[in-house]
């Protein structure tokens, strides 16, 4: 094997302070592997933690390794893995549950109350050189899946979960609330699902366009719009309701404007996260049986979203719009958290 180096590690100290330091690398235990981290994404959630120090429950209390869109190359194997071996490029699924709960048990591991999730309080993350992970919880890629997509498969596991939750299928008319990473993967997934109309909202042309370029039918920009006004304009578009709505911005705006917009007997899916407390028409929707689901991550969609990139049903490519090294970690969270030159993915190189 040849000789490591150092590892270079992004650590988030407290709020507003991350710093790029060295520490030791890991020794994977019995079935863990040691990777050689190729490509992290930064995630809305990691700049949530460095700009409040928290989200929800969740608070940095000491220093936390950042970062969980992630892929790499297998350099070590740990006692008992026989799946992978040195060599492999891999995707990395971040969340490793207990397996032995009865939300495991039941297929459900995502909603595993012992859940390790990289970056996700006081589970350290993957924005580093060298990183051990579970053996199980890292795919082996295709030769033409690269190692930006293969972080990507991350936020599009995301969207996968949460048009298995929606239920979306061919014709279906589909309204997405927010055009930032994780709305724009919801409209591949729901083509390549064979959505008819895709109907997106926002607040930023930019981003709008992107959209439209990604698939979207129709682009609706909301900003300084009252709902009657933003209503009146999706109807306008097709003369009729979309029968799913999957909210993906977290402001109680797009969540109410989804439970109004959506035709009776629909579903309307929860993706963003915003406050714990929300104004909504509850009662609008539950006289159209509007089915309201939540999402927490996702579930056994890893291999799913693998298999649309590979297929090339799903073009991921395009979100990646900024790319820096490791050791300009500080200047890409920068552009992550200000969205400036138009960014949407930011990508960070750990090679």
């Amino acid at each position: 094997m040849t000789a490591l180096r150092e590892n270079l590690t992004a650590v988030l100290h407290a709020k507003g302070d991350l710093r790029l330091e060295n520490r030791p690398i890991p020794t994977p235990g019995q079935n863990e592997v040691l990777l050689e981290m190729k490509n992290v994404g930064i995630c809305g959630s990691d700049v949530h933690y460095l700009t409040h120090g928290s989200i929800g429950p969740f608070v940095v209390k000491a220093p936390m390794v950042i970062g969980h869109e992630a892929s790499g190359v297998v350099v070590k194997v740990g006692q008992g893995v026989t799946s992978l071996k040195p060599g492999d490029r891999v995707a990395v699924e971040p969340g490793v549950p207990c397996r032995f709960c009865e939300q495991c048990k039941s297929g459900r591991y995502n909603l595993c109350p012992d859940i390790k999730f990289c970056a996700t309080p006081p589970v350290d993350g993957n924005l580093c050189r060298y990183y051990v992970h579970a053996a199980d919880f890292c795919y082996k890629l295709p030769d033409n899946v690269s190692f930006e997509e293969a972080a990507l498969l991350e936020p599009l596991s995301v969207a996968v979960h949460a048009n298995k939750r929606a239920g979306v299928t061919g014709g279906d008319y589909v309204l997405i609330c927010g055009a930032g990473p994780i709305g724009l993967v919801n409209i591949v997934v729901a083509k390549a699902l064979g959505a008819g109309d895709i109907v997106i909202t926002d607040i930023l042309d930019s981003r709008l366009e992107v959209a439209r370029q990604l698939g979207a039918t129709y682009t609706v920009n909301v900003k300084g719009k009252s709902d009657e006004d933003v209503l009146k304009e999706i109807r306008a578009l097709t003369g009729k309701d979309p029968n799913i709505c999957i909210e993906c911005s977290g402001f109680e705006s797009s969540t109410r404007m989804g439970m109004l917009a959506t035709a009776p007997g629909g579903v309307v899916v929860l993706v963003g996260m915003g406050p714990d407390n929300v104004t909504v028409p509850l009662i609008a929707a539950a006289v159209k049986e509007v089915d309201v689901r939540g999402i927490f991550r996702y579930v056994n969609c890893y291999p799913v979203a693998l298999a649309l990139v590979a297929s090339g049903r799903v073009n991921v490519k395009p979100l990646v719009t900024h790319r820096y090294t490791l050791e300009q970690t500080l200047e890409a969270f920068e552009t992550a958290r200000t969205g400036r030159g138009g960014a949407i993915k930011v990508m960070l190189s750990c090679a």
